[in-house]
């Protein structure tokens, strides 16, 4: 999706034997159930057109490899061996195209079978074990956090390859794994171990070497507030715009490394303080003082919000997000064509792109070697 947005034509293969790509069929309780293309399904295929071909048939291989010879970059997602064993894999259509560039992610990289999911890998990686409140039980992100780190690693190879094979004329076998891509994203989580050999723990929203730096906080009538006070100073405009400036020269939090030995002890002087203030009064305070702080918004009020306009998709009755948010300097396509129906594009990719007769198309669909468009998947 990130490369349909900018401006690629971005054919997605699906299997019709299980009904494509199973996000299709993870739907919330509220999404019809007679859907395929679900809320899940839309966060990551807009843009795309969608053909459902079974790699079995030799002339469903033959289609998927013509299309792949006429690429720049194909996009591969298998356990280890089965792109293989489906005549799908790099050396198979690199050999046809030097200049493809073709890009896979693994769950644990070439050779492990482990079937890999988001939710396996924030275990496996350290980030459950940090995230959650103190003495709590592990807690995943809710979103799928390690896909979205493996797709920034394979989306950076993927537009350095294209640079390079402008210079060279061939193009790249590129791989990542989720687990990696996960480990190389513990930034000062993992810095901090390597460092001190000290486990990190969970502490809730706080910061393990900033304070007060990300902890939730409770404003009149039980509005939540985030600071996120970096510096001495911020810290010192802070206790002025709560009215206890002698907390900044207190021994206990006189400095940063004083504030995180002494977090408890801090929140206890400035809790009471802003529960005593509406959280309007206290943002415009901190705001003119240029201390960093805001609301917490759940997700309806952030997307409802000025910052999320320009992200907004809206196509053919269907909503979503961009997952490109650079503001200049990118090209981006202002239309994208929405999350498509399985095989929906069936008919226009043998027949426009493939240059395949009407007849050619229909017996291709009547054999079962490419789902027709609007048929339901056996």
């Amino acid at each position: 999706m990130f490369l349909a947005e900018l401006g690629a034509d971005v054919i997605k293969i699906e299997n019709p034997s299980t009904g494509g790509d199973v996000t299709r069929g993870w739907r919330l309780p509220a999404e019809p159930a007679d859907t395929d293309v679900t809320a899940y399904f839309c966060a990551a295929n807009w843009g795309k057109r969608s053909l459902a071909v079974n790699l079995r048939d030799p002339d469903g291989l033959a289609l998927v490899q013509r299309i792949a010879r006429e690429s720049d970059v194909v996009l591969a997602s298998y356990r280890p061996g089965q792109a293989e064993a489906l005549g799908v894999d790099a050396l198979t259509l690199r050999a046809a195209n030097e200049r493809l560039i073709y890009a896979e992610v693994t769950a644990y990289g070439a050779g492990d079978r482990r079937p890999g999911y988001d939710a396996l890998l924030q275990a496996g990686t350290g980030f459950m074990s940090i995230n959650g409140e103190p003495g709590a039980r592990p807690l995943k992100m809710p979103v799928a956090l390690m896909d979205l780190l493996a797709a920034h690693q394979l989306k950076e190879a993927i537009l350095v390859a294209l640079l390079v094979r402008e210079r060279t004329g061939r193009g790249r076998h590129l791989s990542t794994s989720l687990v990696r891509s996960g480990l190389a994203s513990l930034a000062n989580q993992g810095t901090g171990w390597l460092a001190t050999g000290e486990v990190p723990v969970p502490l809730g929203s706080g910061h393990p070497s900033i304070v007060p730096y990300g902890e939730v906080w409770e404003c009149a009538e039980g509005e939540p507030l985030v600071l996120a006070v970096g510096t001495e100073r911020q810290f010192e405009r802070l206790c002025e715009a709560v009215g206890a400036p002698g907390l900044a020269t207190d021994s206990r939090f006189a400095t940063n490394a004083d504030r995180v030995v002494h977090r408890e002890a801090l929140r206890a002087e400035l809790a009471p303080r802003l529960a005593r203030l509406s959280r309007k009064e206290i943002l415009a305070a901190l705001h003119r003082d240029a201390v960093p702080a805001g609301p917490v918004l759940n997700v309806g009020e952030a997307l409802d919000g000025p910052d999320a306009e320009p992200l907004l998709l809206r196509m053919s009755g269907r909503v979503g997000l961009r997952t490109v948010a650079i503001d200049e300097g990118v090209p981006t396509v202002s239309t994208l064509r929405p999350p498509p129906h399985l095989s929906e594009d069936a008919r226009e990719i043998l027949a426009q792109d493939l240059a395949l007769s009407s007849e050619e198309c229909e017996d291709l669909f009547d054999r079962g070697v490419v789902l027709a468009p609007g048929s339901d998947h056996v």
